[in-house]
């Protein structure tokens, strides 16, 4: 995981590798902390967002399946996401089964309960770890983590900042985009002989 100081606050921001993704995932409570943790890392949605999601926001566009985000809860504008098969197969499916009625949001909880599932997930990951990294995981580094894995992909900057609804590239590389994740770190130093 890359973790960097905040400039003018206590904590750290953090970027997860896809691993590190992975197990947070998998040691997430099934059900809506996942789903919600799956959505933030898979979609790059602020928490005021995924709180908000409903099987009705999933549609099958020209550009392929994406998360429809009727107005942002920063901006106040509508974008659209990509979303991961699986993901929107799942988010359609507790439409589908009655677990929300399409129109409405499946993930009905406080962006406060967002943080306690992140912060129980986060502390079991630090005990089975024993990494102290995990203890500034949070919420915001899903979106932050989403961003950095896209960009290290070669996915255009102006394309994530349209997915992601960031006004200014500024602002995104400020804030968001990490150096490097680290599978992209290790691919480059494997370029280098003596590394």
């Amino acid at each position: 995981m890359n973790l960097d100081d905040y400039p003018e606050q206590d904590g750290k921001k953090v970027w997860l590798s896809e691993d590190e993704t992975q197990r947070l995932l998998e040691t997430a409570e099934e059900g809506k902390p996942q789903l919600a943790m799956a959505i933030g890392v898979r979609c790059g949605l602020r928490t005021d967002e995924i709180v908000r999601v409903a099987p009705d926001d999933v549609a099958d566009t020209d550009a392929g399946t994406m998360l429809r985000i009727w107005e942002s809860a920063k901006t106040g504008e509508y974008r659209e996401t990509p979303i991961p098969t699986d993901l929107a197969s799942q988010i359609r499916a507790a439409s589908e089964f009655g677990d929300a009625p399409g129109d409405e949001a499946l993930i009905d909880v406080s962006t406060r309960t967002l943080r306690r599932w992140m912060d129980q997930t986060t502390a079991t990951l630090r005990e089975q770890t024993g990494d102290a990294g995990w203890q500034y995981v949070g919420m915001h580094d899903l979106r932050r983590t989403w961003a950095t894995q896209l960009r290290s992909a070669d996915v255009d900057a102006m394309v994530v900042l349209d997915w992601g609804g960031w006004s200014d590239l500024e602002t995104f590389l400020d804030h968001y985009r990490g150096t490097h994740t680290p599978e992209a770190q290790r691919r480059e130093r494997a370029k280098v002989d003596w590394l």
